[in-house]
């Protein structure tokens, strides 16, 4: 593929119509594709199956005698459906507790805890000492930043670096600033750059001087278990270094089985330090006498153990692993040396972000729409829906097959090479001279 960005106007408005060309031909396919969310597939889904015959009409007393059909029981949930996960978020069984099938739905409960009441370390409601600030680093979640959209949060954009988050910028913000009170984070296989956050990025989090004392890290660690390879990555543990450093309440882990059992029927959970979960009981025993045992039993039932957690995680890989290198090989065919766009391969998690060049991200998504391919919108990985660049785009391969991810990648490739060869004419047009000087 040759570099667009050093072609004289003839040889790119020739690319442009043969790509044009190609475009139209796509999308006389009549295909209807939706790569906008990163849910799991049928075939995931099926590995789970067997959970909507547990734990079985005689199956309901929890290891400790429990009746769970019954009310009660402890707020965090079930000893034996916490020591599950306790490996993977690092954390014991008692700094651990258990919630319904949305991970996104305890993030946003505490927030508004926060907002109505304080946390730990703090002087009051986070309310009264509005406007109050998150950092987010980017791209990231757009699920994140409409809870802080929701609730007047402003929010500090901080870009990604393939370790995590621009630890200098987050420093240099949270020093001075006492109205940043929390932090996105997604610390492995991130949404949706796939980042692994470094150890040392781990590490300045946990110990960095905050102006606010009750500064919180809302560690979202969906993808804790989900990786594409046989080497899975490990991170830091964020909750021990944070005790090491003298800040034990600032990480607050969450994270679900959403995409490991049933995505509408599994368990949330959060991790924290003893002094945060107690805060987090007694506001949610506020809102519930006890919480869904017979779903907490079902899952013990079903996943055992953590190496029962590995095991479905490794169906799970042997599915999505071609999806992801469907993508990458298209990508790689179609676009590599074009100089027009680059993407993440990442190691585990749900997404590839692709960057396509400044001020053409909505013309791609617009481009592919027209070709029967749904993505996300351009501007969702930012805060307010706006990427100050336009450039970025989410790519979610999960949910259809690998054929017809292959099929999608391809449109993306080409709606790239049309939208990139648009700009560049464009811009020839408008600054001959300067177009003339050959790319660095």
């Amino acid at each position: 593929m040759p570099d667009l960005r050093t072609m004289g106007a003839s040889d790119l408005r020739a690319f442009r119509d043969g790509i044009r060309s190609e475009y139209d031909a796509f999308r006389r396919r009549g295909l209807a594709l939706n790569m906008t969310r990163g849910k799991p597939s049928e075939a995931q889904l099926d590995l789970a199956n067997r959970l909507l015959e547990l734990p079985g009409a005689d199956d309901y007393v929890a290891a400790d005698g429990t009746d769970c059909r019954n009310y009660g029981g402890s707020v965090q949930g079930l000893p034996e459906a916490r020591a599950i996960f306790a490996r993977a978020l690092g954390a014991p069984i008692e700094q651990i507790l258990l919630s319904g099938g949305a991970s996104l739905a305890l993030m946003h409960d505490t927030i508004v805890f926060a907002l109505l009441t304080g946390v730990p370390d703090g002087a009051g409601p986070w309310s009264a000492e509005a406007p109050i600030s998150f950092i987010c680093p980017v791209p990231g979640y757009d699920r994140h930043f409409a809870i802080c959209e929701q609730y007047g949060i402003r929010m500090l954009a901080v870009p990604m670096t393939g370790d995590g988050p621009d630890v200098d910028a987050v420093e240099a913000l949270v020093a001075t600033d006492p109205s940043i009170k929390g932090m996105w984070c997604v610390p492995k296989y991130s949404n949706p750059s796939g980042d692994v956050y470094s150890a040392e990025t781990v590490e300045r989090l946990a110990r960095m001087r905050t102006a606010a004392p009750d500064f919180r890290l809302f560690w979202d660690n969906a993808y804790a278990v989900h990786h594409l390879t046989d080497t899975p990555y490990e991170i830091a543990n964020v909750l021990e270094l944070a005790v090491q450093d003298g800040t034990p309440n600032r990480p607050l882990m969450f994270a679900s089985t959403s995409k490991i059992t049933l995505a509408g029927a599994g368990l949330s959970m959060v991790a924290a330090s003893p002094e945060n979960m107690r805060w987090l009981v007694g506001r949610m025993s506020r809102q519930t006498i006890g919480p869904d045992k017979i779903n907490e039993l079902r899952h013990v039932r079903f996943l055992r153990d953590d190496d029962g957690l590995k095991a479905i995680m490794d169906a799970h890989r042997a599915i999505l692993a071609p999806k992801f290198r469907a993508v990458l090989d298209v990508f790689a065919d179609r676009l590599r040396g074009s100089g027009v766009a680059t993407w993440t391969e990442p190691k585990g998690g749900y997404f590839v972000s692709l960057d396509v060049p400044d001020g053409c991200a909505a013309r791609v998504v617009e481009l592919a729409k027209d070709a029967g391919v749904a993505l996300t919108g351009a501007g969702a990985t930012y805060p307010y829906g706006k990427d100050p660049h336009d450039r970025n785009i989410r790519i979610a391969p999960t949910y259809p097959s690998a054929e017809e991810v292959a099929q999608a990648a391809e449109a993306v490739a080409l709606c790239t090479l049309l939208a990139a060869s648009e700009a560049l004419l464009a811009g020839q047009e408008q600054h001959p001279v300067a177009a003339a000087i050959p790319a660095l």
